[in-house]
């Protein structure tokens, strides 16, 4: 496939570009938790461990200008925000998914998780650990 592209960036095929849309460490986290239901800024929040509001505010406001996530805001005090996802965003739902299970897949077979979630292992792997390999 040719080089084409988007917004003054230039994408090498069609992997590359969606990867932009929807990949980083919160975007699909962001997109699986609004599968089922409409949430608040502060509900999402509230499922995500470790992420900052800088980081939350500027991946909703990615995913919004990208079309994935729709945002309404009402006029009350104090102000409430709602985010759902779009009909596009709903189409990732199944790419996610299947990503889910794969990683699952690849963490039992490493030794790493077990489907019931009991079962972890006894030594605590750093990501520089990984690196190394």
């Amino acid at each position: 496939m040719p080089e084409f592209k988007y917004k003054d960036k230039i994408y090498f095929n069609p992997v590359e570009f969606l990867l932009d849309w929807i990949g980083g460490a919160w975007k699909m986290p962001i997109l699986w938790r609004l599968r089922e239901k409409t949430l608040r800024y502060s509900e999402i929040k509230k499922t995500l461990n470790h992420i900052s509001d800088k980081m939350l505010a500027q991946s909703l406001r990615e995913l919004e200008d990208c079309g994935l996530v729709s945002r309404k805001v009402y006029a009350v005090v104090p102000p409430k925000t709602e985010y759902s996802l779009t009909e596009l965003g709903k189409k990732t739902i199944p790419l996610i998914s299947d990503m889910r299970e794969l990683g699952n897949v690849l963490m039992k077979s490493s030794g790493i998780y077990v489907e019931d979630q009991t079962s972890f292992p006894k030594e605590k792997v750093s990501r520089k650990a990984n690196k190394k390999k």
